[in-house]
């Protein structure tokens, strides 16, 4: 039984097989989360979880700039977690494995982009963030937004 507007209702149980969804049982163990495999490597945690956020901002930028749907970049995202959940930091670079991660993600979204595109989108901010600009003083200056995730 459950309360909706005062009233009491009850509530079916659907059956969807043997596929049983609760907190308890998420979809990454708990033995995942510590030690991960870049902790494993010498990597801190403060700075795992530094590489994390900024990897998931690149994501999101770019899939801004792509112009792709906002579930097309949170797909990007959790591919992104779950890959570095299993593989270390150390090992494998951030910014190919978010270019990679973007790139499958746009696939699976059903909005896929030109690898040429992903590669030049993350080579813009890539610019933008080290400052070598290439905007001359006659040139549109690039977005606030974007230097200030990544100035």
């Amino acid at each position: 039984m459950a309360l909706v507007n005062n009233e009491a209702v009850e509530v079916k149980k659907l059956n969807y097989g043997r596929v049983i969804l609760t907190l308890e049982n998420c979809i990454l163990p708990p033995n995942k989360h510590s030690p991960t495999p870049s902790m494993l490597d010498g990597l801190d945690r403060e700075t795992e979880q530094d590489l994390r956020i900024l990897g998931c901002d690149l994501i999101q930028t770019s899939g801004f700039l792509l112009r792709l749907p906002q579930v097309a970049m949170a797909t990007g995202q959790v591919l992104f977690q779950r890959f570095y959940y299993s593989k270390s930091f150390v090992k494998h670079g951030m910014e190919v494995v978010a270019m990679a991660c973007i790139t499958l993600a746009s696939k699976i979204e059903e909005a896929p982009r030109r690898i040429r595109d992903i590669i030049n989108v993350f080579h813009h901010i890539k610019q933008l963030r080290t400052g070598n600009l290439p905007f001359s003083s006659g040139l549109r200056q690039p977005p606030a937004v974007l230097l200030s995730i990544w100035g």
